[in-house]
Parts: C-alpha cells; structure tokens; sequence
C-alpha cells in the first residue's frame, strides 16, 4: 500500500464528495490525490458516522462506475459539469 499523503481539511472533504459521486472513478481519486480504493475506504471509515459509512460501502459496492475498468464504453469522464474544480 502506497504511504498516504497528509491531506488539507478541503482535500479531505473533496476526497469525501469525490468518493459519494456515482460517476467518479477510485482511479480519478488515486491520481488526484495519491489514494488507493482500499486507502479511500479506511478515510470514509475514520471521517463518516458508522451508519452514513455503511450506507456507502452498500452503494458503491459492485457499482461499476467507481471503477474506470468496469465502466460501460459511453462513460468517459469522471467530472459533473457543476464539479469544483481544485488545482494544484
């Protein structure tokens, strides 16, 4: 596992939003920020409440869209048109 990278309180809520989107890959997170799925998993585990980290992981689990390998071929971007936008 790759050595998690400290991240600001924005990029901790950006990671967060990223990871409740439908349509955002756990690549796109990795490659923004430096997280792998499982390291994403254990961040929604410490930030969430019990209950609203539950309700997640039954929602992402087995979706394709949050993993750009599995994704039907008419889905290319990762990004909603109204997204914030962070910059490095």
């Amino acid at each position: 596992m790759s050595k998690r990278p400290d991240l600001s309180a924005e990029e901790t809520d950006r990671v967060i939003e990223m990871a409740w989107e439908d349509r955002t890959p756990f690549e796109a997170i990795e490659l923004q920020f430096g997280l792998k799925e499982k390291e994403v998993i254990k961040l929604m585990r410490r930030e969430m409440k019990r209950s609203s980290f539950n309700m997640w992981r039954q929602r992402v689990s087995g979706r394709n869209t949050k993993h750009s390998r599995k994704r039907p071929s008419g889905v290319e971007r990762f990004k909603a048109p109204d997204q914030k936008r962070i910059s490095y």
